[in-house]
């Protein structure tokens, strides 16, 4: 039989939403690759998602329905039937309904996959029918969401070839080399013909080879890019004629900057006043000049300050609607899919009340009282591992009266926890729909190969529950093409983005590209606001209760830790996606160890040598590490990488001593704003280190 080429789209939470191409012979897919035809992925993948079918084919792949034996956590299972399964859901639902009304379930799912039917509409249509608790959705941007949508608009950012124009690239909280590897050709490419880049960030990662790096405190960006607007003013670098055509409140802006003189901000910010200094005058004589950010910046507690003063850089340089310069964040904005359509509000109960998901510890332990929280659904997401607090978390999990049901391909930290585990497909296993949030592409996934075992996708899952519980509305049991034809189809009647865009051709070509301007976003000083201009004074932040103006940050410190405390920063992981694919032992043997990186100078304090286990904690809890001595850190910060599974180091990850205090906007995470301490554990050296890592990790059955 002549082996199928079979087309389909990276699911995973990163913003480059990758073309790949599966070969299957005789049902088996036996490789996978970049597509060669999609411009962005070009032919080649991650190292996270090149030996993806080591994922799809592990040996410790759920496979069927599991119930647990004994008490939670211990590990014992017995297999039993879908039939069982949904039963046992249907009967403990009705129950808790019947005494606490549906709001005391909540559905938890995020960003497992990033589908249009596997995560959107499964996060939606089921539980807007049941009635259940909504999930406030707040983990990664949301700060930084609300903060660009009220001062330009829309999330809408350049293509990336876009940077070849460049003359200045600032990579703000932003490592693209691990998070957007498809930008780094580019950027590369822009090097080469004479752009000038600096990386700000408390870490040098390795997108600042090459580049100039600014290690400032954790959090004090605002502070940071306020004393750089004071200066491109004080010294006439700004473009008065663009701020007097182009935006809203100026005048106000420009007072708020006297409060930002350079020795404040250095002092502030850890930040040398000369390199301050040198800053301003490179990004004010240098055109175009763009900030590129990511969400690091907001998950502190000015989270979303920190973002309206980024905002304000380029249109004090009258940068914005240049080819190669202003700021670019995202591109979800060019694509919202037909609310409607997705969620079928109109045909449900009125929405139940909403849980932060960065409160869920405190919420399954009592926050949430009215009702309290009876039934936990997990699918997409692994809370156990990558939410704040997590050993609030796991607490609450472990509350005998929960009935916490688990949806995944694996036994997470999360289904260790649950009362039923059901298996998961991947994405050869499904159909779906994807929109990139770092590119304007549609990405159609064409299933590959049949579901392995009993697994069944988010989709087809939520059709059982509704049939289960009574509900046979027809939009709750469409196939996922008849989803993708619909959504599509809805959204398309009143988006111009979508001209051309088909259903049709998404099937035969693979992706297709929205139909945007060829010009760059908010040309003419145009923008989407309520006033068409860039707004330093916005009303909208005003009606949500924050100062119109930028620059008023918090001075809120976490006391988790006492004085001696060093801040901690958990960026992504090189190898993993959060903790997708974390279990994978290629992927492990390449990570190494879990680290923390510590700087010479706070190492030294503590007796401390590279190699050695250190243990970290405050109030919330502890976990153990390989020190990693290294300059790549500034003092006062330790940093070691998020998407660790528990189970797999120790049974504790960074996330037990991330505070779940949330950030001045939108409810956000503010992991980067935690504080802990840092000690010498039993002294191993790297080797012996090395040699437990291989027993843990290695050689678990958790691992193949």
């Amino acid at each position: 039989m002549t082996p199928l080429k079979i087309r389909g789209a990276c699911p995973h939470d990163c913003p480059d939403t990758c073309g790949v191409v599966t070969t299957v012979e005789n049902g088996t897919a036996v490789d996978f690759r970049g597509d060669p035809d999609n411009p962005v992925t070009r032919g080649w993948l991650c190292a996270k998602v090149r030996p993806y079918l080591d994922h799809v084919y592990h040996p410790d792949r759920l496979l069927h329905p599991m119930a647990r034996v004994g008490a939670k956590g211990g590990g014992r299972w017995r297999r039993v039937s879908w039939d069982e399964a949904l039963e046992t859901i249907r009967s403990r639902w009705q129950a808790i309904i019947a005494k606490f009304g549906a709001e005391a379930i909540l559905p938890y799912s995020y960003s497992g996959t990033l589908g249009m039917v596997q995560m959107v509409v499964s996060s939606g249509r089921f539980w807007n029918r049941l009635g259940a608790s909504t999930l406030d959705r707040a983990i990664c941007g949301a700060a930084a969401e609300t903060a660009v949508e009220a001062m330009i608009g829309k999330r809408c950012s350049a293509p990336y070839a876009d940077v070849i124009h460049s003359k200045l690239v600032i990579l703000w909280g932003h490592n693209p080399h691990s998070t957007a590897p498809h930008f780094m050709p580019w950027l590369r490419h822009a090097q080469r013909l004479g752009c000038r880049v600096v990386v700000i960030d408390p870490r040098r990662t390795p997108s600042a080879n090459g580049a100039t790096h600014l290690a400032l405190r954790p959090g004090t960006d605002g502070v940071l890019a306020m004393g750089l607007a004071r200066l491109l003013v004080e010294a006439g670098r700004h473009d008065e004629a663009w701020l007097s055509a182009h935006a809203l409140g100026w005048p106000g802006f420009r007072e708020r900057l006297a409060d930002f003189p350079l020795d404040r901000v250095s002092e502030q910010t850890g930040v040398p006043a000369d390199q301050i200094a040198d800053l301003a005058r490179l990004y004010g004589d240098t055109r175009p000049g763009l900030i590129k950010m990511a969400d690091g910046v907001n998950r502190n507690f000015n989270g979303g300050e920190n973002v309206r003063a980024l905002l304000a850089l380029p249109a004090l340089t009258g940068q914005y609607g240049t080819r190669g310069g202003g700021l670019s964040y995202s591109t979800s904005g060019y694509v919202q899919w037909n609310a409607e359509a997705v969620h079928k509000r109109s045909q449900c109960p009125p929405p139940g009340r909403s849980i932060n998901m960065n409160r869920l510890g405190a919420a399954l332990l009592g926050e949430a009282t009215d009702p309290p929280i009876q039934s936990l659904f997990v699918f997409g997401a692994n809370p156990a591992t990558s939410t704040v607090n997590a050993g609030r978390v796991v607490e609450g999990m472990k509350r005998e009266d929960l009935f916490t049901v688990v949806h995944d391909l694996f036994m997470t930290d999360t289904a260790d926890l649950a009362d039923l585990v059901l298996p998961a497909t991947s994405q050869l296993e499904q159909t779906d729909l994807h929109k990139a949030y770092g590119t304007t592409q549609l990405t159609y996934n064409t299933q590959a190969i049949a579901p392995l075992g009993e697994s069944k996708s988010n989709w087809e899952l939520m059709g059982l529950l509704a049939r289960a519980m009574g509900f046979d509305e027809p939009w709750l049991h469409q196939s996922a093409d008849e989803v993708i034809d619909e959504v599509l189809a809805a959204t398309a009647r009143d988006d111009p983005h979508f001209e051309g865009v088909t259903a049709a051709r998404l099937r035969a070509e693979g992706h297709v590209a929205l139909s945007i301007p060829d010009q760059p976003p908010f040309a003419g000083g145009r923008f989407p606001t309520a006033s068409g201009k860039f707004e330093f004074h916005s009303e909208r932040l005003a009606r949500m209760g924050h100062d119109p103006l930028p620059g008023r940050f918090r001075d809120l410190v976490d006391d988790a830790a006492g004085d001696d405390a060093l801040t901690l920063v958990t960026g992504a992981s090189h190898h993993f996606v959060s903790s997708s694919l974390a279990s994978q032992a290629n992927l492990l043997k390449n990570a190494g160890t879990p680290f923390v990186e510590i700087h010479p100078d706070d190492a030294r304090k503590r007796g401390i040598a590279d190699g050695d286990e250190v243990v970290l904690g405050n109030a919330r809890g502890e976990c153990r590490l390989r020190a990693v001595v290294t300059d790549a850190v500034r003092p006062g910060v330790v940093g070691s990488p998020k998407g660790r599974w528990a189970n797999l180091s120790g049974g504790r990850n960074v996330n037990w001593l991330t505070t779940d205090t949330l950030a001045d906007m939108a409810g956000q995470a503010s992991y980067h704003s935690s504080r802990v301490w840092v000690r010498r554990g039993d002294r191993r050296t790297a080797g012996e280190v090395s040699r437990l890592a291989k027993e843990i990790f290695i050689a678990s059955p958790s691992c193949g």
